[in-house]
Order: structure tokens, then C-alpha cells, then sequence
């Protein structure tokens, strides 16, 4: 694996060829992870979420997600791994459009499919960012680039995949509702029922369709909306855990970090440990 690190010996930035123990074994990266499989098929594991692919795509997952693969046909696989240390995607929202998309979002499936076009750009960007990588004194400028330009594409073809339903075919709008509700009430309303109240749709009826839109069920989806703003918070401001729980309504930060542990098997300390506090804190708007 060709890698650049921190004075303290963290990963900044790495690439690699994955072999079956990096695909299939379950495991939690500090840094944000995406895999780059020219062709082939298989089955894609993030924390609840499980993923079918096929064919050219580029899988993606954020810090100390628990992720893994299986029933996986294809030859090859490249893994792209950066530290927020080294590439804030919060500092570069508007450059690469691909924090809330292709890493921090519950709602939409973490790949992106390439046409054999795309999936050509993609290995001659890893082809270049490796080739600087193996420079006897690699420029960060210029892996910093690569690495931008990687997750601006990759973005763009997802943006447009959305925008064209190929994501999900077949439209719900109950669903769709139920996203709403769900980024407005995370913090009160914590049940399925309560939500399949709000839709006048059954428990069953709710349940099956979450899990056909979202590949994930409604329990799921509330746990990983209160979760996800617990890591925002960990990692984009420099509150203290107490006022985190506090935020977040939890009844005091021992069952905050109880709740979080729980989900992510990490404390909410040790998150922002290896995570590290984004260098947009100190302008946070929490």
C-alpha cells in the first residue's frame, strides 16, 4: 500500500490493490474509504445498510462505519483511503458537493455506477494519484487534487444518477414524506409507529416499503438519523460531549455514550479521537 501519514504516524492519505481480507472481513477505518471494482459483482455491507452491485462501480464509506463484502465475483479492487486531516469534504463542499451524498447520508445507497467510460477516468486518476504517491517526496498539492477531482466526478455521476431516478426507479412518495418527517422530528419522535401514524400507513405496510425504497428498515433509518447528527456534531464542532447529549436530548452523556457505543462500538470520545475535530469548527453553525 502506497500511504502518506501524519508526524503522529495516522493515515493521511492511501492506496492500495484490496485482497479478500480487506473486502470481507468486518472492519472500521478511521478514515473515509471508497472502492474503486472495475467489473464484477458481490454484495456491500455498511453498519445496517446491505448493498447488492454489479458491474463497474465505486463503493463508498465514511469514518468507523463497520463495513464489509460478500459473494463477491470480480478480479480486482482498488481502495482509496484519506483522513479529514488531510481532505476536509466539509472545507471543500462546494468544490466536490460529496459530503451528504456520497459519505454521510442514511437515504441513499453508497455506490455509484460507472459506464466503462467513467470507470477509464477513474483507474487513470488512481493511476496518477499512485504514480505521485511514489515520488520520493510525493507533493500533497497535487494528491489533494487527484484526490478532489476523484470525488467531484464521482459526485457528479451520483447527482445525476438521482436526478434521472436511476437510483430508485420506482418513485414513493409516502417515502420521500417519511424522509422529511424524519430530518425534522429525529430528535423527538423515536418509534416506527409514530411515523407510520403520521403517513395514515400500517406498521407492516410502513416497514416494507421503507425497506424496498431505503434498503433499510424504519428502526434503522431513526437510529442512524440521531447517530449521523451525533457525528456531526462530534467532528464539526468543539462542544463537549455533555452539551452533545444535551442537544441531542439524551437524558445525560453516560447514556449518550451508551446509545452511541452501542451503534458505532466506539465511545463518542474515541470517535473524535480518530476522527479529529474538522478544521471548520471554530465557524460550526451548531
Amino acid at each position: 500500500m502506497k500511504e502518506i501519514h501524519s508526524g503522529l504516524g495516522g493515515l493521511l492519505l492511501g492506496l492500495k490493490a484490496a485482497d479478500e481480507v480487506d473486502l470481507c472481513t468486518p472492519v472500521q477505518y478511521n478514515a473515509y474509504t471508497v472502492f474503486f471494482i472495475p467489473a464484477g459483482t458481490g454484495t456491500y455491507h455498511a453498519d445496517f445498510g446491505v448493498f447488492n452491485f454489479k458491474g463497474s462501480v465505486l463503493l463508498f464509506s465514511t469514518p468507523l462505519q463497520m463495513i464489509y463484502m460478500e459473494e463477491c465475483g470480480f478480479l480486482n479492487c482498488k481502495m482509496l483511503q484519506f483522513h479529514g486531516d488531510f481532505y476536509c469534504i466539509e472545507f471543500h463542499r462546494e468544490e466536490v458537493s460529496c459530503n451528504g451524498l456520497l459519505f454521510n447520508n442514511i437515504y441513499v445507497d453508497p455506490v455509484v455506477v460507472l459506464s466503462d467510460k467513467e470507470a477509464g477516468l477513474f483507474d487513470l486518476i488512481l493511476t496518477e494519484l499512485n504514480n505521485e504517491l511514489n515520488e520520493a517526496a510525493p507533493s500533497e498539492i497535487t494528491l489533494r487534487a487527484y484526490l478532489q477531482l476523484f470525488l467531484a466526478k464521482s459526485s457528479a455521476i451520483k447527482i445525476k444518477a438521482i436526478a434521472e431516478n436511476e437510483d430508485k426507479p420506482e418513485k414513493d412518495e409516502q417515502m420521500d414524506r417519511f424522509r422529511k418527517l424524519l430530518d425534522e422530528n429525529f430528535l423527538t419522535l423515536h418509534k416506527p409507529s409514530d411515523y407510520a401514524e403520521l403517513l395514515a400507513m400500517t406498521p407492516d405496510n410502513f416497514t416494507k416499503r421503507s425497506t424496498r425504497y431505503f434498503k433499510k428498515t424504519p428502526s434503522q433509518l431513526i437510529q442512524e438519523r440521531l447517530i449521523l447528527e451525533a457525528k456531526k456534531q462530534l467532528h464539526l464542532t468543539r462542544k463537549s460531549i455533555k452539551e452533545i447529549a444535551w442537544n441531542l436530548k439524551f437524558q445525560d452523556e453516560f447514556y449518550f455514550s451508551r446509545v452511541f457505543k452501542k451503534f458505532t462500538k466506539v465511545s463518542p470520545q474515541a470517535f473524535r479521537d480518530k476522527t479529529g475535530i474538522s478544521i471548520v469548527a471554530d465557524r460550526s453553525k451548531y
